[in-house]
């Protein structure tokens, strides 16, 4: 950051939103039969920003003493002005503000020799063909407490922990080589992960690798596509999601829906909300990082936009309140607008029914990873798991797919909305910050849409 005034940033302490926090960060990663690595990490330091003018922000590692980190003068001051406001603000409330249960087994409270013992078991289920030539497991944990006051002296704090498993197989007969691909990813504890069946997981994604061995490429052309609930939600993340994060409205590269607060933006049946508040969510959380509680936020309402994803800055530019989707990686980083668990909500039609008026198309029941232009709305996603349908009727898996479209059109085209929810689960990156997110769609038909792949 540019050189910071601190002897002016001390004696506005007051305006001064202060934020703490301390984490632990645990991954082991099986490879070939066996644990390849145990990394064990824990952070902690405060972040300091000033609202009023220029917005300024600095962070100090709290693990090092002063006498081995920065002696510039504008370090020492900050280490200073922040127990200063630590001090003056002692208020900062100990009790976790986080709507749900925390777990009942937080991750590193269950011996390390029975997350082995575990991923062992998985591995053995993921091996059950001949064909499987490789099985990575990775098994990611974080516990994290956080605690701030916010600019008008408000205290705040919560306590989050988080699961995930992810499973990668390889298959190969000779002639060619395929992967399947899994991922669960919770907030919660050691428990809530095997009430997920990590062996099942293990086991879905090697009968994916397995299935793509056998299946043919996919078409490539303009046909409809039928996205199954179960498939997830990273087209409505990618596609439409950022565009509606305010920072984005703000620097003018959401063009398409900038300004267009109360207009039609897409089809009748469709919603889209934001809803840290969900119990259990990957996603979510009591109250935001900067203190904002969080709330069920309605983005766009059978079809018309009603509001923008924001945090105290851009609320506060906007001329609005903020509706608590100020995130931030870790203390070592400035709070920006982000999603938490955003979806399309339920719609009127029968799932099946869905599958069924497909005469000729795509269905795709997992979706992979995918990017956005936010500014023309420009989209490609990877099909992890596709099938070809004719007359309503599922004929044969198959592989290389691709979706590529523009999100703003595809909102727009979406005829059929299913009563069902699905979910996925990932890690956002933006801005050189990562945070933990879920995505939900229903079964939805998209009467046209381009499928790349290899014909």
């Amino acid at each position: 950051m540019a050189r910071a005034r601190w002897g002016e940033l001390g004696r506005a302490a007051e305006g001064l939103e202060i934020y703490v926090e301390e984490s632990r960060r645990r991954t082991l990663r099986w490879e070939d039969g066996r644990l390849e690595e145990a990394v064990d990490a824990s952070d902690a330091g405060i972040g300091l920003r000033a609202l009023a003018g220029n917005v300024r922000f600095a962070s100090l590692d709290a693990r090092r003493p002063l006498s081995q980190g920065p002696t510039s003068e504008e370090a020492r001051t900050f280490h200073a002005l922040a127990q200063t406001l630590v001090q003056r603000k002692a208020a900062v409330s100990r009790r976790p503000l986080l709507a749900f249960a925390p777990p009942t087994v937080k991750p590193d409270e269950a011996p390390a020799q029975e997350k082995v013992r575990w991923l062992a078991r998985a591995d053995r289920a993921a091996r059950r063909d001949r064909r499987i030539r490789q099985v990575r497991l990775t098994l990611g944990e974080l516990s994290k407490n956080v605690a701030g006051v916010t600019a008008e002296g408000r205290a705040f704090s919560e306590s989050r922990s988080y699961v995930t498993l992810v499973a990668q197989v390889t298959a190969a007969d000779g002639r060619q080589r395929q992967s399947g691909y899994e991922v669960t990813a919770i907030q919660g504890g050691w428990n809530d992960l095997l009430r997920a069946n990590p062996s099942a997981l293990a086991a879905r994604a090697a009968r994916r690798a397995l299935a793509k061995l056998a299946a043919p490429a996919a078409p490539l052309g303009e046909m409809a596509v039928v996205i199954a609930a179960q498939a997830g939600g990273t087209l409505i993340h990618e596609a439409v999601g950022h565009s509606l994060e305010a920072d984005s409205i703000e620097d003018g590269s959401s063009p398409h829906y900038a300004g267009k607060i109360g207009r039609v933006v897409a089809g009748e049946k469709i919603s889209v909300l934001d809803d840290p508040t969900l119990p259990g969510q990957r996603g979510s959380f009591g109250v935001d990082d900067e203190g904002t509680p969080s709330e069920r936020t309605v983005l766009i309402e059978n079809g018309v936009l009603r509001t923008y994803l924001y945090d105290r800055r851009t609320a506060g530019a906007a001329g609005r309140l903020s509706n608590g989707h100020g995130r931030r990686e870790s203390y070592a980083h400035r709070p920006i607008p982000r999603m938490s668990n955003t979806f399309i909500a339920p719609g009127p039609d029968d799932p099946r029914r869905i599958l069924q008026e497909l005469k000729r198309g795509l269905f795709v029941t997992r979706l992979g990873g995918g990017q956005v232009n936010t500014a023309t709305g420009d989209f490609v996603f990877e099909v992890e798991e596709g099938f070809w349908v004719e007359g309503g009727r599922v004929k044969n898996p198959v592989r290389g797919a691709n979706l590529l479209g523009n999100g703003p059109d595809v909102l727009r085209s979406i005829d059929r909305v299913g009563w069902d929810l699905g979910w996925s689960v990932g890690t956002c990156g933006k801005e050189g910050q990562n945070v933990p997110v879920s995505d939900g769609l229903p079964t939805l038909r998209i009467p046209r849409v381009v499928v790349g792949g290899a014909a």
